[in-house]
């Protein structure tokens, strides 16, 4: 059984402000640690529960944030950038039975701790087919069409209430409770370790890949927070604008949907100029 564990950041234990996230903060390197405890937990709790491998997939910013020497020996971790699909990555080669969300969040334009959909502002809201989308709820469409079930997501509180949505089935763990944007209640990373390997261990259970479900077409649309953002967005091809700050592109399956997505995201992240967006 091979499980791959795609992990982002501002879902982590003690994670609540945008500096424990950034590459190169004081906090940052104080919370790789945190973040690094939450993905080594969930790693054992599916080798406990019988995995023979299990891959890591950094997804969050530079891709390189964990701390490899803190991981259990027998994981493997792809890390950096510039990857086809991104965040769960290592999902196309046919051979993973699983997929964990660890430190995932919810999306852009909703409550819940570092809400955000791929860019950290910018983007005010994304919708997959008229159903506003978090990259779990993207993600877990792109991971369909390999036949590979999401089975564990870890976050704040609304980020597993958001999974119940994408992954009904998949077992959920709160390390922590919104209150805002940037404020939560947080666990200890000794609980939140044990709860996150006591729910892997449970969820390597439901591992098994299916046939694989082919939904589209997938109509993807963003809103962002300035107008010139939309012409930035038009650049990349299928992308048409849809109102003052709305864009929107249809893709037949998510595969293509998702670096749709990346392209987009991308051009617009550059042409944001400094403090006026």
């Amino acid at each position: 059984m091979k499980i791959l564990i795609s992990a982002d950041m501002e879902g982590a234990t003690g994670v609540t402000w945008p500096a424990d996230v950034l590459p190169g903060t004081p906090q940052w390197e104080r919370c790789r640690a945190l973040f690094t405890s939450d993905v080594n937990a969930a790693a054992l709790g599916f080798f406990d529960g019988g995995a023979d491998e299990v891959l890591i997939n950094e997804a969050h910013w530079s891709m390189r944030n964990l701390l490899l020497e803190r991981l259990d020996e027998r994981v493997e971790m792809l890390t950096g950038r510039h990857k086809s699909l991104s965040m769960v990555e290592g999902v196309q080669h046919g051979d993973v039975d699983g997929i964990a969300f660890v430190g995932y969040h919810t999306g852009a334009g909703t409550e819940g701790v570092l809400a955000h959909t791929y860019l950290a502002n910018s983007i005010t809201g994304v919708w997959l087919n008229g159903t506003r989308a978090s990259e779990g709820l993207l993600n877990a469409h792109v991971v369909a069409e390999y036949g590979v079930p999401v089975v564990l997501v870890t976050g704040d509180d609304l980020t597993c209430a958001d999974a119940e949505g994408y992954a009904p089935g998949a077992h959920k763990v709160a390390v922590k409770d919104h209150v805002s944007r940037y404020a939560a209640v947080c666990r200890t990373p000794s609980r939140t370790a044990a709860d996150i390997r006591a729910a892997a261990k449970e969820a390597a259970g439901l591992a098994g890949r299916h046939d694989p479900v082919r939904g589209g077409p997938f109509t993807v649309e963003l809103e962002f927070d300035a107008e010139h953002l939309t012409m930035a967005a038009t650049v990349v091809p299928g992308t048409e604008r849809t109102g003052e700050r709305r864009v929107a592109y249809t893709s037949e399956t998510m595969y293509d949907g998702i670096r749709t997505f990346k392209a987009v995201t991308t051009i617009v992240s550059s042409a944001v100029e400094e403090q006026y967006g």
